[in-house]
């Protein structure tokens, strides 16, 4: 077994602040960002940042779904981290400033992979096809942001 690790990033111009809180809405804007990869999402607790417990079903491929069971914390400023109970799957969404009124945001998924075959195959398109996924969510949330 290893630690596989998916990172993506994008600068919006909108303010940190403004996209921080756009993502951090998961009672309302963050549903909305979410592309068709995702099903069964609801808010079990809180609901804005910290605190936040939040199910969802990523479906990575056509064979592969996961459950996501995920504690929201927020461990410093400009950071979300969310962590799967289901899993050893960790994200960590960054928003941080790229000049003025512009924010970076960028995001990382670890977990523990398989070994063997399957986790070299793991390891080698897992990253990829969740870097596709959130390229989407951070294109909606520019969507959103921007307006």
């Amino acid at each position: 077994m290893g630690q596989v690790e998916a990172t993506t990033q994008r600068e919006i111009a909108a303010k940190p602040e403004d996209v921080f809180d756009a993502l951090a809405d998961y009672s309302g804007t963050r549903a909305k960002l979410l592309p068709e990869h995702f099903s069964e999402y609801e808010v079990r607790e809180g609901g804005d940042g910290k605190g936040t417990l939040v199910h969802w079903k990523l479906q990575a491929t056509s064979k592969r779904v996961r459950d996501c069971l995920l504690d929201v914390d927020e461990p410093a400023e400009g950071q979300l981290v969310e962590k799967d109970r289901n899993s050893s799957m960790v994200t960590t969404w960054t928003v941080t400033p790229a000049g003025e009124n512009r924010a970076r945001v960028t995001v990382t998924t670890t977990w523990q992979g398989a070994g063997g075959v399957g986790g070299f195959f793991e390891r080698t398109f897992a990253p990829k096809g969740l870097g596709r996924i959130y390229d989407a969510i951070l294109a909606n949330l520019a969507a959103h942001a921007e307006k």
